[in-house]
């Protein structure tokens, strides 16, 4: 399969240095390029595509289960859009490390997630939810049309039970696959708490993750806005 990059910058699969006429490989990469295939100098495309790699790892991180990073994703590894480089022992599969510095906005990206994640029980748990630990809900915060279009939802997660809330708050998760953006109601937070951004893929950094006591207030603690193609966690918090 495709690499995290190569996900966000290619429509389709390019195997011909593999020898099989470009036969070899899946066609059902679930990928996009964002109107260039492959590198391209064009900012707002390269921030686009940087949002989604974002998108995706937090998403898999907000994840319960044990989350599974192929190595390089974290600093946009490429193989040139090659989807079964297996046979290649050439720069087509070689990590190239320069790679670490000039995407450290991702490393860092990754880096705080893995801690939010750590500092979050609820999100390491074995089980599946159960419905007194999680509710689902639109972007009007009544409860989601799971048969009406995809991409816009949100879900709130309690703090665990016998836990003390200021160690293990509770989150709200945002999610906008959409080209626009998606106003939220959001749930009401445990009583004397009120939400804090920690997390918002569409902020430039340091903005779009914060490191804990420094998530940022709400100007209306009742809604946010998320931008397209973005991911929000809120994190309830005393102050």
């Amino acid at each position: 399969g495709f690499t995290l990059n190569d996900l966000v910058s290619y429509a389709g699969e390019h195997n011909e240095p593999n020898g099989e006429q470009g036969r070899d490989g899946t066609d059902q990469n679930n990928s996009a390029n964002y109107g260039v295939e492959g590198p391209t100098d064009d900012e707002a495309i390269e921030r686009l595509r940087i949002r989604q790699i974002k998108n995706l790892l937090a998403t898999l991180l907000v994840a319960r289960g044990v989350p599974m990073i192929l190595g390089g994703d974290e600093f946009r590894r490429t193989q040139r859009g090659n989807n079964n480089a297996y046979c290649q022992d050439n720069e087509i599969s070689w990590y190239d490390w320069a790679l670490l510095e000039r995407n450290a906005e991702i490393v860092r990206f990754v880096r705080e997630m893995i801690a939010l994640r750590r500092r979050h029980p609820m999100l390491r748990r074995e089980g599946f939810y159960t419905e007194r630990e999680i509710r689902w809900f639109g972007p009007g915060g009544a409860a989601p049309d799971w048969s009406g279009p995809a991409g816009i939802l949100g879900c709130a997660i309690a703090s665990a039970d016998g836990a003390d809330a200021s160690r293990s708050p509770g989150l709200c998760l945002l999610f906008n696959a959409t080209a626009q953006a998606a106003r939220f109601e959001l749930p009401a937070p445990a009583p004397d708490r009120r939400w804090r951004a920690a997390v918002d893929t569409s902020a430039p950094p340091p903005a779009d993750i914060r490191a804990q006591g420094q998530e940022g207030g709400l100007g209306n603690a009742g809604a946010f806005e998320l931008q397209a193609h973005a991911f929000a966690l809120m994190v309830e918090s005393a102050e």
